[in-house]
């Protein structure tokens, strides 16, 4: 077996090279046909826009993902607050106390503070009262429990509020239970009810 130093081999690989050059790229695609370069360059240019649009859509699913997290972050708290809400009623039911004696105004002016601070502590983590007493009957923020006839407000006007609504941010938590205004009847005449 011949003992080759490494010059002879680097040699070697310079006379291979000079004796089989590699064509250069436009000799490369000189040798394909036309019709076969246009197949190529189409299921090139539809490999790159494939890929554009799966970026896009991996692009859209992260925003969409990120976004639902946010919102899911958002709303997080929306059972606890459910929970208290009862809490918000009672004290508004300690609160609607008529005549209250002496030593019970004391308890009621507690109460009210109680009431007042619990209201700032919800706003301050994005729950807000609906306001719907004395204003038109709304389905998304209200639930109607019952009619009640009125001379002073024009029907379907919320006249009684049984228990507060809320909202979290835009979303409705507990819808208002209210009584809406319907027109007072008429009394018959007994000619109408001859007829």
């Amino acid at each position: 077996m011949p003992n080759f130093e490494e010059t002879d081999l680097d040699s070697l690989a310079e006379a291979v090279a000079e004796a089989n050059p590699e064509p250069s790229e436009e000799e490369r695609f000189a040798t394909i046909p036309l019709a076969e370069y246009e197949k190529l360059k189409a299921d090139l240019d539809a490999a790159n826009d494939r890929a554009l649009r799966a970026l896009a859509e991996l692009e859209n699913f992260r925003n969409r993902t990120a976004r639902l997290a946010q919102e899911e972050r958002k709303y997080a708290s929306l059972d606890l607050i459910r929970d208290m809400l009862p809490v918000w009623d009672n004290l508004g039911l300690a609160l609607s106390i008529e005549e209250p004696d002496k030593n019970g105004q004391a308890v009621v002016e507690g109460v009210r503070m109680v009431r007042d601070e619990f209201a700032k502590t919800l706003e301050k983590r994005g729950v807000k009262k609906i306001d719907a007493l004395h204003k038109p009957f709304d389905p998304n923020f209200c639930e109607s429990v019952a009619f009640a006839a009125s001379d002073e407000y024009p029907p379907n006007t919320v006249i009684v509020e049984l228990k507060a609504g809320f909202t979290l941010y835009d979303r409705v938590v507990r819808a208002a239970q209210v009584v809406l205004a319907s027109p007072k009847k008429e009394p018959e005449t007994r000619e109408e009810s001859a007829e």
